[in-house]
């Protein structure tokens, strides 16, 4: 029998970036309050002798991958392209004890869900799948990422 399912934890956290080229406010250094949906879907653990038993994962050991790869590294981060001219920016605002965070993309809401994918998917137990994550910039906006798109 296949009793898959879906398991969500939501993450805060506080990032700045700036979109280079882009023709709107979003072009100066702004910051956001993210949300982050991380759904993961498997079967549950039937093992009645396995510490883990009736979970798909326990949501600690989620918020410990999640948070290694994406809160800890983003929280309170500048985030900056360095294929643009914000490579210079990166380089004062570092000299001067921000925390940078140096990205080879766009750091939109859409590319950094992607990056976001690619890093989770790499850290998840093998039975494990990522389902999906929602990325919220604000209230009212955010992006989605699906395994199946």
């Amino acid at each position: 029998m296949d009793n898959k399912v879906r398991v969500t934890k939501q993450f805060k956290f506080e990032t700045g970036h700036a979109i280079y080229g882009y023709d709107g406010l979003c072009k100066n250094v702004h910051g956001h309050s993210f949300k982050l949906d991380v759904t993961i879907i498997g079967q549950p653990i039937t093992d009645p002798d396995h510490v883990k038993n009736g979970m798909v994962i326990d949501f600690g050991d989620l918020k410990t991958i999640v948070n290694q790869e994406i809160v800890d590294p983003f929280d309170h981060a500048t985030v900056l392209n360095v294929n643009s001219p914000h490579k210079e920016i990166a380089d004062e605002m570092e000299s001067r004890g921000h925390k940078i965070l140096r990205v080879s993309y766009q750091p939109t809401c859409e590319m950094m869900i992607i990056d976001f994918a690619l890093k989770l998917k790499a850290k998840l137990p093998n039975h494990l799948k990522l389902y999906s994550l929602k990325l919220r910039e604000t209230e009212t906006a955010f992006a989605e990422w699906y395994a199946d798109d």
